[in-house]
C-alpha cells in the first residue's frame, strides 16, 4: 500500500510584519511578485483606497511602507488582497539613448554566444522595468533580461566607472548616474547621463520605481 504524504501548504505569496512603531516591511517569494505589490500599492494609493502611508520603498524582495498608522491592521489587510501580475503597460516609460561601445561587450558576447556587435540590438530589444533604486542617487535597477542573458558581476570591480555606462550584472541592467567604483559588465554609454539624476527637478531621479526603460541605439535613433 503506497502510503499517503500530507500535501505540502501552499508558500505564501508574501509575507508582512511591522517594523518599528510606525512601519510595514513586507517580503515577496521573487522580483516578480515583488513588482507586481509595488504596482498594487500604488494602483490603491492614487484610486484612495489604501490607507495613508508616507512613503513606499520597495527592494530586491521586500517593500517597506512607512508613515503607517497600525502596521498591524495594514499587515492583515495586505495579505488578504489579490495581487495580479504586472502587464506591459503599467508605468510611466523612458527612452534611453545609448551607444553600444562598452569594454565588456566582447566578454558579454561569449557568454551570450553571439558575435559582440549583437549585443547592443539583443539588449535593446527587451523592455525593463526600475525593480527599485540604490547604491547611487538616480542609480536604478531594472529587470526584463530573459535567464539566458544573465551574467556575473566582474571578478576585479573597475575602482572608476564613468557616468552614463550602461552596465550589467546577474538579472539587472543600470546606467551609472555618476563616476563611481563598479563591477558590473559595462556594454554601453548614455551620451548624456546629466537627466538621470538633477537635484533642481522636482523628481529628481529619472528612473524611480516602476518606470518602464527602453534602451535606444543612437544608431537606430539617428
Amino acid at each position: 500500500m503506497t502510503p499517503q504524504h500530507p500535501a505540502r501548504a501552499p508558500e505564501p505569496l508574501l509575507e508582512a510584519r511591522p517594523a518599528g512603531r510606525h512601519a510595514l516591511l513586507v517580503e515577496l517569494p521573487d522580483a516578480e511578485r515583488t513588482a507586481a505589490f509595488h504596482t498594487e500599492l500604488l494602483r490603491r494609493r492614487a484610486a484612495g483606497t489604501l490607507p495613508p502611508v508616507a512613503e513606499i520603498v520597495p527592494g530586491a524582495r521586500t517593500v517597506l511602507l512607512d508613515g503607517v498608522g497600525d502596521p498591524g491592521a495594514l499587515a492583515r489587510r495586505v495579505a488578504e488582497w489579490e495581487i495580479p501580475p504586472v502587464t506591459a503597460d503599467d508605468g510611466d516609460a523612458v527612452d534611453l539613448p545609448v551607444r553600444y561601445d562598452g569594454p565588456d561587450l566582447a566578454d558579454v558576447a561569449a557568454r551570450w554566444g553571439v558575435a559582440p556587435d549583437e549585443v547592443g540590438a539583443l539588449h535593446a530589444s527587451y523592455t525593463y522595468r526600475v525593480a527599485f533604486c540604490g547604491f547611487a542617487p538616480g542609480f536604478g535597477y531594472l529587470t526584463g533580461l530573459p535567464p539566458e542573458r544573465h551574467v556575473p558581476r566582474r571578478a576585479t570591480p573597475r575602482t572608476r566607472v564613468p557616468a552614463g555606462a550602461v552596465a550589467l550584472a546577474g538579472p539587472y541592467s543600470a546606467v551609472y548616474p555618476r563616476a563611481t567604483p563598479g563591477g558590473w559588465q559595462l556594454i554601453g554609454t548614455m551620451p548624456d547621463p546629466g537627466p538621470l539624476w538633477d537635484p533642481a527637478r522636482e523628481r529628481a531621479a529619472l528612473l524611480t520605481p516602476g518606470t518602464r526603460v527602453r534602451f535606444v541605439r543612437v544608431e537606430d535613433a539617428a
